[in-house]
């Protein structure tokens, strides 16, 4: 689903991707692990041309993405993208921030009024429902706590009916118990819909509970491929050059109190 070859980009002198090369298959649910600095959102922004690279080849779909015009304008309407800092309009309503989902697919007359049609209503009604928040949907969107805004953002990508979702740290400003909510409902979307779903994360153990497959980035460039069960200490170290002995290990009591499998997990309120 995405080809990426000697993707760099430099800011200056200073070189924050240094020639990546991945591919990432279709309905995978990727986890993108490195410390803060270290490349992934950049890497992200660049997938879907929110960052220009400095030279390098992308693919989506077999499609090559170009820098600018009608074709990048199609090919982002099948990338979503999940932010940090939920990136919501604090003063609609819940159900028209999900909406924006689908401007895109909406002629410009109609995207600048902002009149959605009934079908578009009931898409983003259906998306609110799989993140528990359809008895949400005509409150201010500033109302809602940090977890359910993210669930908002989540709801957003999932209208625009994406093949992609990028996910850019979208737990690091959450607590364990609303992270572990928001990773779970990202993941069934994924499973439920074949959306394929790159997802930034710093946190060894979400990123070892959640990832089906594991980028391990360092310093603008990749130093590991495989699955959580591969990430022993020596690996955790060239991802996190300095991490102490141990300190990537998921302690017993950390372990029990990991949710259960995503079958049967209950929706907690974030």
């Amino acid at each position: 689903m995405i080809e990426i070859r000697g993707l760099t980009k430099r800011y200056g002198e200073f070189e924050a991707l240094k020639g990546i090369d991945l591919d990432v298959a279709p309905g995978e649910f990727l986890v993108v692990l490195g410390p803060s600095g270290a490349g992934k959102s950049t890497l992200l922004r660049c997938i879907n041309r929110l960052t220009e690279p400095t030279q390098g080849d992308i693919r989506i779909d077999g499609q090559l993405v170009k820098p600018q015009g009608a074709d990048l304008r199609a090919l982002r309407r099948q990338v979503a993208m999940i932010f940090q800092h939920y990136n919501v309009v604090p003063r609609l309503s819940v159900l028209k921030n999900v909406l924006t989902g689908r401007l895109g697919s909406m002629p410009g007359p109609a995207s600048w009024l902002q009149v959605f049609p009934r079908r578009d209503i009931g898409i983003a009604r259906e998306c609110l429902r799989r993140v528990e928040l359809e008895d949400k949907a005509e409150l201010r969107t500033d109302t809602l706590s940090g977890g359910q805004k993210q669930r908002v953002g989540i709801a957003r990508a999932l209208a625009q009916q994406p093949k992609i979702i990028l996910a850019d740290e979208p737990v690091a400003s959450l607590d364990p118990k609303t992270s572990r909510t928001v990773l779970n409902y990202l993941k069934q979307a994924s499973r439920e819909l074949g959306i394929t779903v790159v997802c930034n994360l710093h946190q060894i153990e979400y990123a070892r509970e959640f990832g089906e497959r594991i980028v391990g980035v360092s310093g603008g460039r990749i130093v590991f491929e495989g699955g959580p069960g591969a990430l022993s200490d020596e690996v955790l170290h060239r991802i996190y050059p300095g991490l102490d002995q141990g300190e990537g290990r998921i302690s017993p009591a950390a372990d029990a109190a990991a949710p259960p499998p995503l079958q049967s997990f209950a929706l907690e309120e974030a």
